[in-house]
């Protein structure tokens, strides 16, 4: 009888496994060999540096703060539109609790589903052909003498306050203004009425294209300047065409910051608010009903003509774009998510 079995029938109890060494005559001299730990081994997740000890130390001291300030000027205030919602007051007096009615109201209100259907449109139609002309440029200028020139050019309309912008192009478009005055020299004695209602809102997505164009065209012309110029070379050689070029060398390099800039324009289209405020609206008054957005909707809500005001339904279609941002930026992640390539 081995001493093993001895020892259970004594003590009633099996011995504890030993680790398992490594057989001195299999090893190679000089080779490392990894031990696997037992219950037995106390491992220590403690910094064992001075420098690490002091890093745990600043930690608090550092990011204490900013999320104090991030939860007084972001968390607390969404939290309370949240419970804003489902309210009603008037910016004074007392809450009254009116549940889901704030949110019944926006359901069959006509004006919030034009101004939904605006957001959308400003969403995709004014995204599609601003990263077009921004795919364009960036194509264009790759190979462009003096492209920091023409970029600074393209990139001025978003570096110019939007309240100037605004006004500018209200001057373009008004009834004696540029573009009509262009258009009579060209021979259109009765160019369009572009401020009336039915076209103010085209007119309003023209110029975001013509704002927004730039900022985009720059963020992509940055990660095309990191492209080596001889993925471009061995293209040439293989005989690639200018579309073969962007599709199968310029796009897939700079992807992450195509995904960049689309989840940026998902955040900015839904909110557009300044532009279409001064460029549509008369003096102390808000813009015509089928210009307005989500980010109108709420604040002529928040701010009525008549001087009632009605948070509880301003927050409440805040709360619904809120979401909207949230699900889209979700789904262009997840659209815009591939490897990234290195070079």
């Amino acid at each position: 009888m081995s001493t093993a079995s001895a020892e259970v029938r004594e003590s009633g109890t099996a011995p504890l496994p030993s680790r398992a060494l490594p057989d001195p005559a299999v090893t190679p001299p000089g080779a490392v060999v990894d031990v696997p730990p037992t219950k037995n081994d106390k491992r220590s997740d403690a910094p064992t540096s001075p420098l690490q000890r002091g890093r745990r130390k600043l930690f608090v001291p550092f990011v204490g703060p900013a999320f104090f300030l991030y939860a007084v000027a972001i968390v607390a205030p969404t939290l309370f539109t949240v419970v804003l919602s489902f309210s009603k007051w008037a910016g004074s007096g007392p809450i009254e609790w009116v549940g889901f009615d704030n949110y019944k109201r926006l359901w069959y209100d006509d004006v919030f589903a034009s101004s939904f259907g605006n957001t959308l449109l400003i969403l995709f139609g004014v995204g599609f052909g601003t990263f077009l002309l921004s795919f364009f440029f960036t194509t264009v200028l790759r190979e462009m003498a003096g492209r920091k020139f023409v970029r600074a050019v393209i990139f001025f309309p978003n570096a110019v306050s939007a309240l100037a912008i605004s006004i500018l192009w209200g001057f373009l478009f008004q009834a004696d203004g540029l573009i009509n005055k262009v258009m009579g020299a060209l021979g259109l004695d009765a160019p369009p009425r572009w401020l009336a209602d039915d076209n103010l809102f085209y007119v309003i997505c023209i110029g975001l294209i013509w704002i927004n164009t730039g900022f985009y065209t720059t963020i992509l012309m940055a990660a095309v300047d990191r492209i080596p110029i001889t993925l471009y070379e061995a293209a040439d050689l293989e005989g690639a065409n200018a579309w073969q070029k962007f599709r199968h060398v310029t796009l897939p390099m700079m992807w992450d910051a195509v995904a960049v800039s689309a989840t940026l324009w998902v955040i900015s289209a839904i909110k557009i608010f300044e532009f279409i405020y001064v460029f549509a609206g008369a003096a102390g008054s808000t813009p015509t009903t089928k210009a307005w957005t989500l980010s109108l909707y709420a604040y002529a809500e928040a701010f009525q003509p008549t001087g009632v005001a009605r948070f509880g339904a301003s927050a409440a279609a805040t709360v619904v774009t809120l979401v909207l941002i949230v699900l889209l930026i979700v789904l262009t992640r997840r659209v815009t998510r591939r490897e990234s390539l290195e070079f």
